[in-house]
């Protein structure tokens, strides 16, 4: 297949580096540059000579989404600084495509070294699929969250009482495609979960994606304020603007990404693979910073401190109401539907038995094999090697060792086993092209 071009990636964002905000290492509300800890900030542990990070510097990006409070809590917390990375940046990007080119040019020229990610991207990135034929490798460190997604409807579609079923939809789009509407249903970025979510929805209702529905590309806080604007028909994002959208009247909640795949894995902690190979330790300390920082955001004591945290103007923008509810595990749909204590609230260290940090390969080798259904990879593409160039599970193990997490805690084997879907249909990481043969609506590519 031909590349595919950043430009048809990105619809409504701006600049990428230019519209990216900085947050320098350990601040404490402000943007102002500061090298102190922040009042909270965990005492810095004694690195031994031997374990010190090669660099205490790295910029990563972040994007207004609750599945970036790990980077955000780290960085607020001190949990960077603890483990020797005392000069972390968190850089604010505008889209997914900001976040894609930041870490094309990386922090050398002026970009990031890594970042909260969509967890296809780093494939879409590796074999230059969403780099103008650029390959450039990355390494995916830890899954960031379980969960914590939705796909969100116009109020015009309120009366067909849609669910976790997108049937009723397909008469409806029909109808109206009929009378010279387009519809359109926006993601955030092509390939990536969000698009994933929402065209394997969309097909299991007999809707096929850009003959039924036109997909669009918005950047995640835009959202609402499209809808609000007419703009597309449904959407599919992470929190906390499903919740913003419901409470601001103007749609509601089909389904959530925990009814569609119950402890699906959604967003990653990735860094450039240079940047690893050349700082090993820096990048097993920013891990550990980050593992802290999930197990952190899992403690219901905590939801309240991280909701106001990540509201702040410098990371969120949104009114921590918007945030709490759902990470709290309080959903109300907007449709009358509310569900109190959901098990589908977003994870970020375990999942009942299951880790929700670990990057378990066989999720990534769904990833990438639905990419391959739609044709953002080849078909003929070698999807199990190109997991394991990408994920490095490795490092998340001997980070684990050395934050001493519970031997019960380190999954025994990098697949989870076989999957099941809101629809029945499984996935058996053990014979991918299976199941890619089973689904009928697909556009693979050679």
């Amino acid at each position: 297949m031909s590349n595919l071009s950043r430009r048809k990636f990105l619809i409504t964002a701006g600049a990428t580096a230019a519209g990216s905000m900085i947050i320098h290492g350990c601040s404490s509300g402000s943007n102002n540059a500061s090298t102190n800890s922040s009042p909270s900030a965990a005492p810095a542990v004694n690195v031994s000579a031997a374990d010190a990070p090669e660099v205490t510097a790295a910029t990563l990006g972040f994007i207004a989404l609750t599945d970036s409070a790990p980077l955000i809590i780290a960085l607020e917390k001190g949990m960077f600084a603890k483990y020797g990375m005392k000069d972390v940046k968190l850089v604010k990007q505008t889209s997914w495509a900001a976040t894609r080119d930041n870490l094309v040019t990386g922090s050398q020229g002026g970009g990031i070294d890594g970042a909260h990610i969509l967890s296809p991207m780093p494939y879409l990135m590796t074999t230059g699929k969403i780099t103008d034929g650029k390959e450039v490798p990355m390494y995916i460190l830890a899954r960031l969250n379980l969960d914590g997604q939705a796909i969100s409807l116009s109020n015009t579609y309120k009366d067909l009482k849609v669910g976790v079923e997108s049937d009723a939809l397909k008469d409806a789009f029909t109808k109206a495609k009929s009378g010279g509407k387009e519809i359109k249903c926006a993601v955030t970025f092509p390939g990536g979960t969000h698009d994933l979510w929402m065209r394997y929805w969309l097909s299991a209702g007999g809707i096929t994606p850009g003959e039924d529905a036109s997909l669009i590309v918005i950047p995640p806080p835009q959202m609402v304020s499209n809808m609000k604007e007419g703009q597309m028909e449904a959407f599919c994002v992470g929190e906390p603007w499903n919740a913003q959208l419901v409470n601001q009247g103007i749609g509601y909640t089909a389904i959530t990404t925990g009814e569609f795949w119950n402890g699906h894995p959604e967003k990653a902690f990735t860094l450039r693979a240079d940047w690893v190979d050349k700082n090993p330790k820096a990048a097993k300390a920013l891990l550990m910073g980050v593992m802290e920082a999930q197990q952190w955001c899992d403690k219901m004591e905590n939801k309240e401190e991280m909701a106001e945290i990540c509201s702040k103007r410098e990371y969120f923008k949104a009114p921590a109401k918007d945030i709490i509810d759902r990470a709290k595990g309080k959903f109300d749909y907007g449709n009358g539907k509310v569900v109190e204590n959901s098990p589908h609230l977003m994870k970020f260290w375990k999942d009942g038995e299951n880790s929700a940090s670990y990057p378990y390969q066989s999720h990534d080798l769904w990833f990438v094999t639905e990419d391959k259904r739609w044709g953002y990879l080849p078909g003929d593409l070698d999807a199990k090697e190109l997991v394991k160039k990408v994920n490095r599970e490795d490092i998340w193990r001997e980070a684990a060792k050395s934050l001493s997490v519970a031997a019960a805690d380190i999954p025994k084997t990098p697949s989870r086993g076989i999957e099941t879907f809101f629809d029945g249909v499984k996935f058996d990481p053990e014979d991918p092209e299976a199941y890619l043969k089973s689904l009928k609506i697909k556009t693979l590519k050679a």
